[in-house]
């Protein structure tokens, strides 16, 4: 989510392919980005079945370590790491079956100086009549790129703000991208910008209005990649009052899956990440999923936000535990979560 240290002044918080790629080789797809997987072990496929082992640990160790790598320097919007960060995403998207939901997978700002961009696909609905309704997948990709160096390191990688929740978002396109499972049509949004004040999604959730998006509700994603400590759910939404999403998903989960954080309600961590301008320009369903809480995350906006420090068995199960959640959402013949009265 973007920064609130304006108001909080002692407080870090968040900012808070054209081959298909095989199983059993690493996630980058084109000899210039080989570098950035060759510290993982070959991905392979799972022996099991079922969307509770559909990711894994290698898969997103790869994900990450190169989104979260030096060669992308921090990502800052309308650099170059970016740049390199989005052909990424797009060639991920491309090997498994997410199509671009514009033109191309670009979608680039109206409302930033330097050429910048969403990288947006869609994986359309199978249900003659619920594939004209959406739903928003999102997370942000960017951060904040060089900064003031300590102990000698300036790159500022932003593993867990926000190529976690990057990773997230990647593992469940490519899920719906293969599976075709969804009556709902899933549009997968990369936002850029989110570190210089949600401009991203604010441009993209301004555009699908102007075309009279269908939308159903939006999902966002940030900071999961470090578990929740001392909580009996294992993440939260920010405005889990807003609507009924929390119950919709435990629902699904079979388990308490999503709960209620009080902090991000006492700070207003609604209106710091990229569900927020949906909810203002829809009035649908807007949340972010969360496992950061104030208490177990000690980088924010520093360069000690690395890829060594992240839990790749928490991320993994954020992903597979989230999969029949979105399913049941997309699949559902009624529109389950509702705007709280």
């Amino acid at each position: 989510m973007k920064s609130i240290l304006y108001t909080l002044v002692s407080l870090f918080v968040l900012s808070c392919g054209s081959t298909r790629v095989q199983e059993t080789t690493t996630l980058v797809s084109s000899a210039s980005r080989t570098s950035a997987a060759t510290s993982t072990q070959p991905m392979t496929a799972s022996s099991k079945k079922g969307s509770d082992t559909f990711s894994n640990v290698d898969r997103i160790k790869s994900i990450m370590n190169y989104l979260a790598s030096d060669e992308l320097k921090g990502r800052d919007s309308g650099s170059e790491g970016i740049e390199m960060a989005a052909k990424y995403i797009e060639d991920y998207f491309k090997s498994y079956g997410v199509a671009p939901y514009f033109e191309s997978y670009r979608d680039t700002l109206s409302n930033f100086e330097a050429p910048a961009y969403n990288v947006v696909g869609i994986v359309e609905g199978n249900d003659p009549a619920l594939k004209n309704e959406y739903i928003v997948i999102g997370a942000h990709y960017d951060h904040i790129g060089i900064i003031t160096p300590e102990n000698g390191d300036k790159i500022a990688n932003g593993a867990n703000d926000n190529a976690s929740g990057t990773a997230s978002v990647m593992e469940l396109a490519r899920y719906f991208g293969t599976k075709k499972s969804n009556k709902r049509s899933l549009i997968f949004a990369l936002f850029t910008a989110e570190e210089k004040g949600l401009l991203g999604s604010e441009h993209l959730a301004k555009k699908l209005k102007e075309r009279n998006l269908n939308l159903y509700a939006m999902l966002n994603f940030e900071m999961t990649g470090v578990p929740l400590n001392g909580k009996d759910y294992f993440m939260y939404i920010t405005g889990y009052d807003n609507s009924n999403l929390a119950e919709v998903c435990n629902t699904y989960a079979k388990e308490k899956l999503v709960g209620f954080l009080p902090t991000a309600k006492e700070y207003n961590l609604f209106q710091r990440s990229d569900n927020y301008p949906f909810h203002k320009e829809f009035g649908v369903p807007s949340h972010t999923f969360c496992t950061f809480d104030f208490t177990n995350f000690d980088h924010y906006h520093k360069v000690g936000d690395e890829v060594d420090i992240l839990d790749f068995e928490h991320m993994t199960s954020l992903v597979n535990k989230s999969i029949p959640v979105l399913e049941g959402i997309a699949n559902a013949p009624t529109q389950e979560i509702q705007v709280a009265e």
